[in-house]
Formats: C-alpha cells, sequence, structure tokens
C-alpha cells in the first residue's frame, strides 16, 4: 500500500476536458499491480479542483461518468445523442495512459475495450456509455475514473415523408467544424426538408411530427411547429435530428391561399425557378400540358418571381372571351387524394388580391370553366389584363378594297371594329352590302359555324349584332343586290364580243333610240 497524508477518497468525479480554466489535481496516489495477467490500478485522489470564477451560490459537485462533448457553434445537447455503428469515441482512464485511446464503434453498435472485449453501446448517450464502460472495466480497476468524448459522428439516415416533393429516406454526413477537437454540425429539420427538395403548397406546417425510435420502448413523438418559427424566430422549433428519425409532414385540412405564399419564399419551399410541369384545360387558347417557371414567361433568362396561375395562362395562349375567371380551379394531388383549390381572378383584378394568384406545384391540373353570361361591361377589362392573349387575328373577305392578310385586332375587338379597321364603310365601293355580313367561327371541335348578323354600328358589345371577336374568325362582306344584278347580266351578255358587257349594251342601246 502507498502511504499517503491525505485522507483516502474513492474519486468517481468526471474528469471534463475544459477549454477555460486549469484542472488541479493534488494528492494522487497510484500504485499498478500486475498479478496473473490482470491488471490492476487503485487510484486516489485527494481533490479535483476546476479554477471557475467563484460564484455567491454552492455549486453542485461534479458527477460521475460526465461526458464531454464539444459543441462550439451548433445547438446540441450531448444527453440526446445515440451512438451508433460508424461513431468514432475517445475513451480517457485517469492515470492509466494504456487505455486512454480513439475507439471506433463496430457497425452492431458494439466496441473492443482492452481487457475487457466487446460491450455494446448501440442506442445509448455519451453519458450512458460512460456508464457502461466505467462499469465493465471495476473488473480489472479499482474504482476507475472514465471519460467518454465524441471524436467524430456518423452520418445519419434520416426519412421524410408526406407533403414533401421528394420524399424518403436521406443520408446526412455531418460536417466537421474548426479546432483541433473539432464540432460536428447537426442537421434540423428544416435541412432535411430542404435534401426532400422542399414541402408542397397543401403542407401543414404547423403540425409536422418527427418520429424518433428509442432503445427500449415505443417511439418518442417530437412535435414541430414551423409556422412559428418563420412568424416569431422561435428557432427552438427547428429541432436537431438524430440517426433513424422520421420527419413526418401532414397535409393541411384548410388551405390557406394567403399562408402558402408567405411559407413559399422560406428556404425549405421548393425554390421559384424549379421547373413545374402542370396541365391547363379549359376557355383558354391552347389547353396542354406545360413547363412552368418563376420570372417572365416569355423569356429563357429571368427567373425571378413564382410560377402562378396566371404564368400557367399566359402559357397556354391566354383565356378565352368565354372564360369565367371567378371559379377557376386547380386540382392538386395530394398525400390524402385530391385536394381542389379555389381561384378568383376577379378579385385578384378588383382588389389586388394577390394570394389568388395560387402559386403551383408538381403535376397540378388547372380547370378555366365557361362562364353561364358574358358580361360586356367585363369583356374590356379582361382583355387588357396580362393574362388575356395580346391580339387576335380575324380575316375579313369578300367586296372589299383591301389586303386579304389576316387583320390583327385587340383581343376585345368586336365585329364592328373589324369592320371599320377594313374599310367596310367607304362609300367608293358600291359592291358591299352594307345591311348585314356573316361570321365564320371555326369550333374546338372541328366544326364551323356560320350566322348572318345585322350591322348597326350604334350597338355596343353584344353577341346579337355586335360580338365579340375570337381568333381566326372571319368575317364574310357580301354582294350588295345591285351588284349581283349587273355580274348576273355580265354572265349574260358577255359571249356578244368586244363590246361586252351589261353597260356597254346600255350604252348601245340608248344611242340607238
Amino acid at each position: 500500500m502507498v502511504k499517503s497524508n491525505f485522507p483516502k477518497q474513492n474519486v468517481t468525479a468526471p474528469i471534463a476536458r475544459l477549454t477555460s480554466g486549469a484542472i488541479a489535481i493534488g494528492g494522487i496516489s497510484t500504485r499498478t499491480i500486475f498479478t496473473g495477467g490482470i491488471f490492476a490500478a487503485g487510484i486516489f485522489t485527494a481533490g479535483i479542483f476546476a479554477c471557475f470564477p467563484l460564484s455567491t451560490s454552492a455549486q453542485s459537485p461534479p458527477q460521475t461518468g460526465a461526458v464531454t462533448v464539444a459543441q462550439a457553434g451548433f445547438r446540441r445537447s450531448p444527453e440526446s445523442y445515440k451512438l451508433g455503428g460508424g461513431d468514432r469515441i475517445q475513451v480517457e482512464i485517469l492515470e492509466v495512459p494504456e487505455l486512454t485511446r480513439p475507439y471506433e464503434v463496430l457497425s452492431d453498435g458494439s466496441v473492443n475495450l482492452p481487457l475487457i472485449g466487446l460491450i455494446s453501446i448501440r442506442g445509448r448517450t455519451l453519458v450512458e456509455a460512460t456508464t457502461i464502460i466505467r462499469n465493465a472495466y471495476r473488473r480489472v480497476l479499482k474504482d476507475p475514473v472514465v471519460s467518454v468524448s465524441l471524436i467524430a459522428a456518423r452520418p445519419l439516415n434520416v426519412g421524410v415523408i408526406g407533403e414533401v416533393t421528394r420524399p424518403g429516406n436521406f443520408t446526412i454526413t455531418l460536417t466537421p467544424g474548426p479546432g483541433v477537437a473539432p464540432s460536428v454540425q447537426y442537421p434540423t429539420v428544416t435541412q432535411a426538408i430542404r435534401l426532400a427538395e422542399g414541402v408542397t403548397g397543401v403542407a401543414d406546417i404547423r403540425n409536422i411530427s418527427v418520429r424518433r425510435p428509442q432503445p427500449d420502448g415505443p417511439d418518442q413523438v417530437l412535435n414541430v411547429n414551423l409556422w412559428r418559427f418563420l412568424q416569431e424566430g422561435d428557432i427552438a422549433q427547428d429541432i436537431i435530428l438524430q440517426d433513424r428519425d422520421t420527419i413526418i409532414v401532414p397535409t393541411v385540412a384548410n388551405f390557406n391561399q394567403a399562408e402558402s405564399r408567405q411559407f413559399a419564399t422560406a428556404n425549405f419551399s421548393p425554390p421559384p425557378e424549379k421547373p413545374r410541369s402542370i396541365s391547363i384545360v379549359g376557355q383558354v387558347n391552347r389547353p396542354g400540358s406545360y413547363v412552368v417557371i418563376g420570372g417572365s414567361t416569355n423569356s429563357d433568362i429571368s427567373r425571378e418571381g413564382f410560377p402562378t396561375v396566371i404564368r400557367a395562362i399566359q402559357l397556354a395562349g391566354g383565356i378565352t372571351p368565354d372564360a369565367d375567371i371567378r371559379q377557376i380551379q386547380v386540382r392538386r394531388l395530394t398525400r390524402r387524394g385530391e385536394q381542389i383549390i379555389p381561384v378568383n381572378l376577379w378579385q385578384f383584378l378588383e382588389s389586388g388580391d394577390s394570394a389568388q394568384d395560387t402559386i403551383l406545384q408538381q403535376g397540378d391540373t388547372i380547370v378555366v370553366p365557361k362562364a353561364a353570361i358574358v358580361n360586356p361591361a367585363e369583356a374590356g377589362v379582361l382583355a387588357n389584363n396580362n393574362f388575356a392573349p395580346p391580339a387576335i387575328n380575324v380575316f375579313v373577305v369578300g367586296e372589299l378594297r383591301t389586303s386579304l392578310d389576316p387583320l390583327r385586332l385587340p383581343a376585345n375587338a368586336t365585329l364592328n371594329q373589324a369592320l371599320i379597321s377594313r374599310g367596310f364603310f367607304g362609300y367608293e365601293n358600291t359592291r358591299a352590302r352594307r345591311s348585314t355580313v356573316e361570321l365564320v367561327r371555326l369550333n374546338r371541335d372541328g366544326t364551323a359555324t356560320k350566322r348572318t348578323i345585322a350591322v348597326d354600328l350604334t350597338q355596343g358589345i353584344n353577341e346579337e349584332t355586335n360580338p365579340q371577336l375570337r381568333d381566326n374568325d372571319m368575317i364574310v362582306v357580301s354582294r350588295s343586290g345591285f351588284a349581283q344584278v349587273v355580274d348576273r347580266m355580265n354572265s349574260i351578255f358577255g359571249p356578244l364580243g368586244p363590246a361586252s358587257g351589261v353597260l356597254n349594251f346600255i350604252n348601245l342601246f340608248r344611242s340607238v333610240f
């Protein structure tokens, strides 16, 4: 035995690695004995003092088996990390440098310790692992003082399911920080959601849950409210993840367009420039499938803004005159089935409610219905907006002394406007019938309709006498009654010879009599 003037004490206090302050250890007496191949060490410590600034309040004595984890630069509680295969830990035993060294945690969660063999620490925290290793060494050491720290953390496997763009399982490699004993940047909920390419437009970010497996009991479920994180800056909502965590993003019960536009700007939502394939049907000029991106739909350079309903309508050639912009629907497939989002673009025009211009996501279908009654007063307003076609082509043919090229008119042009633009009322042309015209319209089913319309310049927009035109409409100006008689007589008297023609015949008749 080694005698000492200090009282004998069994020290089970943790020896923590300190970044500031010094540790003074006095009265340490150690005797190492090798007997029959068994290694034993007795450690006697008079006192351990940390040179921190003194406080007026009493300080609790250090607890046995404390764990030291460098955690500068990230929010992390060392008690919450669960060890597993691939982790590298540092095991330190006071006054036994032969056993102080780094160890690799094997794939089955065990660590191979000298004199002890394999010890399982899978799913254990650093505090628990310290206790397990200390108890194991008590078989060969007398009152061992053990300290366990994490050198390098293994990559984490986390699952992200629900209302995210690409649900699945993700491997996250932890990023070390600077320093001799580098810290580790642990991933958070928002970082994992970004790996899944962001939440969808119908995600319920108030009720996200994190399911965390427990080694000896039911899974722990943690609630996350990212809306509070966005509105109040409550960073505690963006919790730090552990290995085998599963993030569940539910579908919102009541879709709120205003809120969806707010969290669309967050970094855990898909970026605006991400292309999204959508379909648009109904009262648009070119129904079909389109790829919508943020920015100007007419430029491949600009990527500002979000892909919205109006951008999709622009790509589809704009609305038709029969479109009911109050009853547009966005049909969206969610994890719980199809959800219908109403869109009222008239409210957008009337009050500037930008929330009505819904941000689209992959796979959306836009339905633009046909209006039961077209309000002539609203037709002009709609034609002057950017989701109406910029112009239409109208053909005016027949008894006109103008070019046969199509006439390019505003989207809200009417029959009277087209007639005036083509010089229909120029009285030098005596062959045109000015009382009626014929309107020929190609239908979407491949058929054509033809109707006779009485011309009346005093009429406003109405379907009977002054209808609003559509792209590729054809207006046929017929011959007047006098022109028809003259043409018929020309066909009869044409074979008479060089002096043929009705007018020449009449002049000849007058000269004789």
